[in-house]
């Protein structure tokens, strides 16, 4: 693997122990993938941030980055903490969790990380060219920034998207390369399969992940006004957890579709009974104790329309809609915020079901309209699922 003279110095240590721990594991990733070079990043999303994920542990490692002096030289966003980092308190997060929890984001901000606390950076700030080379870490965000913007990165670790935030670089390997980003499976949705809401496409995500595994997959009949900024984000989080898919195409919609070779692949046919038998699948309760959207974040016009649909009515059971700070401000500002919370729901920022510690506050069975939330919530926070719409999961809360 090539390095230029000033990555050669950051190896040998002279610019610091902390750039040459993180040049190393830069350097060892490339070696173990074929890399040829590094290559500049134009942005980094670092994931592992929740206390819950990381523990006492990750904390200490943190904190010995910080004070020794790292800092990021590229635009740095952090993905979701394990509660709402300013109305925890008021949510019932634990104390003990919230003073560990606040440790953590006090070591990011240190190295001058954005405390964007979102899976959705796309959404709040952090928006990248197509084409740009990127190191992103969360799996859902990853997915849209390869697929649906163009922008090129891998699935990054917490350590190696850290590691490339503090040099300004990542090796040149995998979905960074033209050849790696080639479909490898062809997914045809049948006529009859209506896909109307976000969780529909986390269904059709949530099976066909299952169905491909890590491949790439190549969509057609996909309709071009169902495919949302929101469907499109809830179609790539659910592929990529019941799966370990990072980049998708779909027909006449995402950017590299139509350049990309189809002929010949092995072929997926998606019938409508799959759609409905992946949610009786993924539901495992019955009554939700809560019922917690947005995952990925809640995106304003997904906000605006739990408002609209909100209005007037009265919550009997806890209602969570997650999103990023950015996106509450704007909901607050708008009115949004307040409808929700006079139906007895919260607009509750920075965190998601599948970071948080539902489990120690109390909650056993859990409802979502996320593909990705129903396949993560079982082992992540032992809970039972009620994966359904939204308009069902309202009905099940009045």
């Amino acid at each position: 693997m090539h390095l230029t003279s000033d990555e050669e110095k950051m190896l040998a240590g002279e610019h610091g122990p902390v750039l040459e721990r993180s040049f190393r594991l830069l350097v060892r990733l490339g070696e173990i993938y074929g890399a040829d070079k590094m290559i500049p990043i134009g942005s980094v999303q670092v994931a592992g941030v929740s206390y819950k994920s990381i523990g006492d542990i990750g904390l200490e490692f943190l904190e010995d980055y910080a004070s020794q002096g790292a800092k990021v030289k590229v635009l740095t966003f952090l993905n979701p903490a394990g509660m709402d980092l300013e109305n925890w308190s008021a949510l019932g997060f634990p104390k003990e969790f919230a003073e560990k929890q606040l440790k953590i984001i006090d070591a990011f901000r240190s190295m001058g990380i954005i405390i964007s606390a979102t899976c959705t950076p796309y959404l709040a700030g952090n928006l990248p060219r197509f084409g740009e080379h990127i190191a992103w870490s969360e799996s859902s965000a990853v997915s849209f920034a390869n697929s649906v913007i163009g922008a090129r990165t891998n699935r990054e670790g917490g350590p190696s998207a850290l590691a490339a935030a503090i040099c300004g670089v990542s090796a040149n390997y995998g979905l960074h390369q033209n050849e790696a980003r080639k479909p490898n499976i062809k997914i045809e949705i049948d006529e009859k399969l209506d896909l109307r809401s976000g969780s529909d496409f986390g269904a059709l995500g949530y099976y066909v992940g299952k169905q491909v595994k890590n491949k790439i997959p190549f969509f057609s009949g996909i309709k071009t006004e169902a495919a949302t900024t929101s469907t499109l984000k809830a179609l790539g989080a659910a592929m990529a957890a019941s799966g370990a898919v990072a980049l998708y195409h779909i027909r006449d919609i995402t950017p590299e579709a139509n350049n990309m070779p189809v002929e010949g692949l092995e072929t997926l046919h998606v019938e409508p009974e799959a759609i409905e038998e992946t949610y009786a699948k993924l539901t495992t309760g019955e009554v939700p104790d809560i019922v917690i959207v947005g995952c990925p974040h809640s995106s304003l016009l997904e906000v605006e329309k739990i408002a609209n649909a909100l209005a007037g009515k009265s919550l009997k059971r806890p209602f969570w809609v997650c999103t990023s700070r950015v996106i509450k401000h704007t909901a607050d500002d708008m009115g949004f915020t307040g409808i929700i919370e006079k139906a007895g729901g919260m607009v509750v920022a920075d965190t998601c079901m599948v970071v948080a510690p539902i489990e120690d506050m109390g909650y056993r069975i859990t409802g979502v309209n996320s593909g990705k939330a129903a396949n993560y919530l079982p082992g992540f926070c032992k809970q039972d699922v009620v994966f359904a719409r939204l308009e069902d999961l309202i009905s099940k809360c009045i």
